[in-house]
C-alpha cells in the first residue's frame, strides 16, 4: 500500500529521530535541520515533509519517552492496588528522565530555551506537563473510588514527581552524579509510592 503524503517509512523515521538525539546533544537546539538529514541519511525535505519544525521533532522525542513512563497508568488494572501501579510509574520515571539520552536533551532545551523559546515549551509540554496530568488523572479516578483521598490531584502529582525525582535529577544535569546501583530505581519507587500512599489513605470508617 502506498504512504500517503507526508509519510515516511518506519525505518526513516528511526534514523530521522536517532540523529535528532545525537545532533541536539552535541550542537544544542540552534543545531539546523540539514545536521540532522546527513546523520540520518535522509533529504532535508523528508523531515520537515513529516515534522513541520524542529519544535515538533523535538515534542516527537518527548513524547515517545513519555509514553513508556505512563504505560503504567494507561494499563491499570480495575481495582487494582494504587500503590502498585505508582510504584510501576516511579520507575518508569526513574528510569526514562536519568537516562544520559534523556539529560542530553534537558541540557539543550534549558542552554537554547533563551533563543528558542518554543523548543523549550515543546519538550515541557510533551514531556513533565502531560505526565503530570496523566497521574493526576489517575489520582482522581483512585479518589472517586474511595482507594485514596486525594482533595486536590494537579498538587497531588506534582508532590509524587518531586519526591521520586528529588535532588538526583538536578545533580544528573549538572553531572555530578554518581551512578546508583542496580536497584536503587526499584527500591525508590517503592519507597516513594508506599509513603504517598500512607499520607493519601482515606480516613478510616467510624462506627
Amino acid at each position: 500500500m502506498p504512504r500517503a503524503l507526508g509519510q515516511i517509512d518506519v525505518r526513516k523515521n528511526e534514523a530521522i529521530l536517532e540523529a535528532a538525539v545525537e545532533i541536539f546533544a552535541e550542537r544544542g537546539v540552534s543545531a539546523p535541520i540539514e545536521a540532522v538529514a546527513r546523520r540520518a541519511g535522509v533529504s532535508k525535505q523528508t523531515i520537515y515533509n513529516h515534522y513541520r519544525s524542529k519544535a515538533e521533532l523535538m515534542r516527537t522525542l518527548i513524547v515517545r519517552r513519555r509514553s513508556r513512563v505512563t504505560q503504567a497508568l494507561n494499563e491499570a488494572r480495575v481495582g487494582s492496588r494504587p500503590e502498585e501501579t505508582l510504584t510501576a510509574y516511579a520507575k518508569a520515571m526513574l528510569e526514562a528522565v536519568l537516562t544520559p539520552t534523556t539529560m542530553d536533551i534537558v541540557r539543550v532545551a534549558v542552554s537554547g530555551s533563551r533563543d528558542a523559546p518554543e523548543i523549550a515549551r515543546a519538550l515541557y509540554e510533551a514531556g513533565p506537563q502531560t505526565s503530570r496530568s496523566r497521574l493526576a488523572e489517575f489520582l482522581e479516578v483512585e479518589n472517586r473510588a474511595g482507594r485514596l483521598a486525594v482533595d486536590d490531584p494537579e498538587e497531588a502529582a506534582e508532590l509524587f514527581v518531586g519526591m521520586v525525582a528529588g535532588a538526583r535529577q538536578l545533580s544528573a544535569l549538572l553531572g555530578t552524579d554518581v551512578k546508583p546501583e542496580a536497584s536503587w530505581a526499584e527500591r525508590r519507587a517503592r519507597t516513594c509510592a508506599a509513603r504517598f500512599v500512607r499520607a493519601y489513605a482515606p480516613e478510616p470508617l467510624v462506627g
